[in-house]
């Protein structure tokens, strides 16, 4: 295909479809819809001992949805040296993903540190579900806090389903897991008839804040 609308692409986030492109120089986009589908349960995410002693020492400045274009710029960057010969993030998923964050659809978490960004991850919100699309970090363990980060915010926020689309061993940690795509598509819709607040928690929730929210089972 040679071109889709960012009106499209949230239609298509609601049937269970996202979009990749083949590398950074292609100029169209194809539509995924994976048989097994990568989830993280918010209320079994595993929270290391040593990554809870990360967030207790804040190294990082955390922000929200201040510098789309540098975190999703930082992933296409990581995605072209780490797994692939290419990352899948071409122009025309940049521009697409940035009209959604303008519409407040795509929301960021970010590790700055002197502020430099030094890691983060950004995703989509739709109802209670959150489609995390891509992380990456240039300082060690910034993706694991920006995680965490996430997986508490979205937990105070509502939100019922945190989607990873695949499964790897980074992701495995914290107890990502994979789900036959009806059970996916039953979860996701369950999700979109409820409303998660991104913002239900305050930007500067102290450390204990996020351990507690991270720790807590329905």
């Amino acid at each position: 295909m040679s071109y889709i609308s960012a009106e499209l692409l949230i239609h298509a986030y609601a049937q269970g479809i996202f979009p990749m492109a083949e590398k950074a120089a292609s100029t169209d986009v194809y539509w995924v819809d994976p048989e097994r589908r990568g989830i993280i349960p918010l209320d079994q995410f595993h929270l290391s001992r040593s990554l809870a002693r990360k967030i207790r020492k804040q190294p990082f400045d955390i922000r929200f949805d201040t510098a789309f274009i540098k975190v999703i710029e930082g992933c296409a960057a990581t995605l072209a040296v780490k797994g692939r010969e290419e990352t899948w993030i071409n122009d025309q998923i940049i521009a697409l993903y940035a009209q959604l964050f303008d519409e407040g659809y795509v929301h960021t978490v970010e590790c700055w540190r002197d502020d430099q960004l030094v890691g983060g991850l950004y995703g989509v919100s739709l109802g209670g579900a959150f489609c995390g699309e891509s992380m990456f970090h240039t300082v060690t363990d910034a993706s694991k806090v920006a995680l965490a980060y996430l997986v508490a915010r979205l937990k105070a926020g509502g939100y019922s389903l945190l989607d990873t689309q695949f499964i790897t061993p980074h992701l495995s940690q914290f107890g990502a897991l994979e789900i036959p795509r009806h059970d996916y598509k039953l979860r996701l819709q369950n999700a979109l008839e409820t409303e998660g607040d991104f913002y239900s928690l305050a930007v500067d929730s102290a450390p204990e804040t996020i351990l507690q929210l991270l720790t807590q089972t329905s």
